[in-house]
């Protein structure tokens, strides 16, 4: 099983929260840090957009990937969620064990 991290950004630090505890909860990720907000400068609908969000990094494996995406789209506030996975080419051997244990189906 090869591991993720999945990355997206939440409006606030409670939704931001709301997701990790869901996440792990649901085992479709071993952990989830919520990071401190930054600013986000972005189209949207045509519209030039300057917000404040709260960065999200979430462990999950491949195999667990569609599970989290639900997850994230039925708990996620936006309409279109950022939803990025980049694949973890080296980690912590033990790490990476604890990641496949803890999302294991």
């Amino acid at each position: 099983m090869s591991v993720l991290l999945v990355l997206t950004n939440l409006p606030d630090r409670g939704a931001a929260e709301a997701l990790a505890r869901t996440l792990v909860e649901r085992r479709v990720a071993a952990c989830v840090n919520v990071l401190s907000p930054c600013r986000s400068t972005y189209r949207w609908e045509g519209k030039l957009q300057v917000d404040e969000e709260h960065p999200v990094l979430i462990k999950t494996t491949r195999e667990r990937y569609p599970a989290l995406e639900a997850a994230v789209r039925e708990v996620h506030p936006y309409d279109l969620p950022e939803l990025i996975a980049l694949p973890v080419e080296s980690g912590l051997p033990a790490y990476l064990d604890w990641v496949r244990a803890e999302t294991a189906a």
